[in-house]
């Protein structure tokens, strides 16, 4: 079983540059979670919003057109399809879709960034700690949860090209790290670090404007987490698939 998880940074753009069919044609993955689509599915070609073989599902801002949004598409059918937390101010912004299939529940989230004023920050950790509780929930609940997505914070040092210039800046300030080895407490384990621990330059994010990602001058942002029970095969990041400013990033489980 194969995910792909991948922040677009633009499905209409993905799409039109020949970037997004190549995903199932290449990579053929049982889920494709997307985020940063920036659009609501009937903007989208019908060649986009419906794959053949696949279910798709579609969470956007209510708040602004070409803002926020994610996507799954899913080979199984989902018992069940979930938009957003049930929180209206996050839910609103178009920032998580789940589905719940029969052995597992699968969420892909686009979370907040801080910057922009204090009042994002504000925003951002007041999403991270709905969130936390949420999936807490549904384990609780006796789902085996998967969550992947741009998380818009890099963990530890390891995980950014330039730690030291970046400890005041959002993304990777202390409390939005916190956050993270919270829900690692949790037991949701990042998968990536599990496989491998010490690996440095793995990055998933790059500048486009000062071509970071011919430097490799990046950040990791995008994770997947799963519950303890789940029994992950490998993982990796295709660093080398272009199309946005992210990379993908995959899980074989």
């Amino acid at each position: 079983m194969k995910i792909i998880s991948w922040n677009t940074n633009g499905l209409r753009a993905t799409a039109k540059q020949g970037f997004f069919a190549p995903l199932f044609k290449k990579y053929n993955p049982d889920i494709l979670c997307l985020q940063e689509t920036k659009v609501e599915p009937d903007q989208l070609p019908e060649e986009i919003r419906n794959i053949p073989g696949y279910y798709s599902y579609f969470s956007y801002s209510k708040k602004r057109k070409g803002y926020s949004g994610v996507a799954i598409y899913s080979k199984e059918k989902p018992k069940e399809v979930f938009y957003g937390m049930g929180i209206k101010k996050f839910d609103d912004e178009g920032r998580l879709v789940g589905v719940k299939l029969k052995n597992y529940t699968v969420i892909t989230g686009y979370f907040p960034n801080g910057g922009a004023g204090p009042h994002r920050l504000k925003y951002k950790l007041e999403f991270y700690d709905a969130f936390l509780k949420f999936i807490l929930k549904l384990r609780k609940n006796g789902e085996h949860v998967i969550f992947c997505g741009d998380v818009n914070t890099a963990h530890e040092a390891i995980d950014l090209a330039r730690p030291k210039a970046n400890e005041e800046n959002t993304g990777f300030l202390p409390i939005e790290r916190a956050w993270i080895s919270k829900v690692i407490k949790n037991k949701f384990i990042d998968i990536f670090r599990q496989f491998y621990p010490n690996k440095i330059g793995a990055y998933t994010y790059w500048d486009m404007k000062t071509f970071a990602r011919e430097r490799n001058t990046g950040w990791r942002l995008d994770y997947f987490f799963t519950s303890s029970e789940i029994k992950v095969k490998n993982t990796g990041m295709l660093e080398e698939y272009y199309g946005s400013d992210h990379c993908p990033i995959w899980i074989d489980f």
